[in-house]
């Protein structure tokens, strides 16, 4: 992020970010193959490649799904918010190995077409033990490769936000598939409890995860604001806001983040035009509301992004009585300037 507004850029942090992203998976493969080329020597290459990047995929998809609500827990994980979509592509890739070499190995080497060997060769679907679990595992890598494909704001802008998130959201249904392409599998072909342990144990985590940031968030929203006055609601103290940062509210129906900048509150719509993301856990950079997800930015006194783009955001009234702070919860149509409240510096 700088001075002039860019939705989405190629910057240092993001090469960092992917290349953390390569040399770990690269690692990963490595340790594994090495690994199960001693433990087990009958195993093939093929054989070694398939379950360690199954493995590795599944991984990545449990991080890309823990992501979103350690955000919402600890903002300290924001970081990992920003880039999440470049880690769901390279787990589509990986995934993508996984699967393509699954048919190579099991299903290319017969007279059939490996897509239709890969339905036909088991049709116990009337049966849970004997179920053909890689016809699952083909669903949820379909899913996977919708989400990689459309991952790039062009689609995110010619979609909508709405059926952008929409379709993205289809990720918990791949991950339930996998679950279930993994159970049967391990069902049909292993000894061991260790893996369906570990996959209870990550499915647990995922749950809790998810849990715990939506009764924080319930939590949020319950608050009662029991002052009001002409409208205005007290929300807080000035002082329990930063400077150039938020506090959000909940009041009624609306979701609301009042920011302190310039000696001055401005009050907007919580929720960024991008993908729906937290404004008030946001900060201001170079005098813009930028947002945590993917650094869209607004301008405080009007919710309206820089030129040349084009996104706005509701805006509130906002005033400061005796060191609290007051907002009108009746917000204004998008990009409607507002001349926000004036801070007292003497307020103790």
């Amino acid at each position: 992020m700088g001075a002039h507004y860019t939705a989405v850029g190629w910057n240092r942090q993001k090469k960092i970010y992917d290349w953390v992203i390569f040399a770990f998976c690269v690692t990963y493969l490595a340790v594994f193959i090495t690994v199960t080329a001693f433990a087990n020597p009958d195993y093939t290459f093929e054989t070694a490649l398939i379950r360690s990047t199954s493995t590795l995929a599944f991984l990545l998809l449990h991080v890309i799904l823990s992501i979103g609500p350690l955000a919402r827990i600890n903002h300290k994980f924001l970081p990992l918010l920003y880039n999440r979509r470049h880690l769901g592509v390279t787990m589509f890739f990986v995934a993508l190995v996984h699967g393509g070499f699954s048919i190579l190995q099991f299903h290319a080497l017969g007279n059939t077409n490996p897509f239709l060997s890969l339905f036909l060769s088991n049709t116990q679907y009337n049966s849970l033990p004997g179920f053909p679990f890689q016809a699952l595992g083909f669903f949820a890598l379909l899913i996977l490769l919708l989400m990689a494909a459309t991952s790039h704001d062009f689609w995110l802008h010619n979609l909508s936000p709405k059926m952008w998130k929409t379709l993205h959201m289809l990720v918990y249904l791949a991950y339930l598939l996998i679950i279930m392409h993994v159970m049967l599998g391990v069902i049909q072909y292993e000894t061991s409890p260790v893996l369906v342990v570990l996959l209870a144990l990550g499915a647990i985590t995922i749950i809790s995860l998810h849990l715990i940031a939506g009764m924080k968030e319930v939590k949020n929203d319950q608050v009662v604001y029991p002052n009001r006055k002409e409208g205005f609601v007290q929300v807080c103290h000035i002082n329990d806001i930063e400077d150039s940062r938020a506090k959000m509210f909940c009041i009624g129906a609306e979701r609301i983040a009042v920011f302190k900048t310039a000696g001055k509150l401005f009050a907007v719509s919580n929720v960024c035009k991008h993908q729906n993301g937290p404004l008030g856990e946001g900060k201001v950079v170079d005098g813009c509301i930028t947002c945590p997800w993917h650094g869209y930015q607004y301008l405080p006194h009007n919710g309206q992004s820089p030129p040349p783009f084009k996104e706005q955001v509701s805006t509130y009234d906002v005033m400061v009585n005796e060191g609290y702070v007051w907002v009108n919860p009746i917000a204004y149509p998008e990009g409607t300037e507002r001349p926000g409240a004036l801070i007292n510096l003497q307020v103790p």
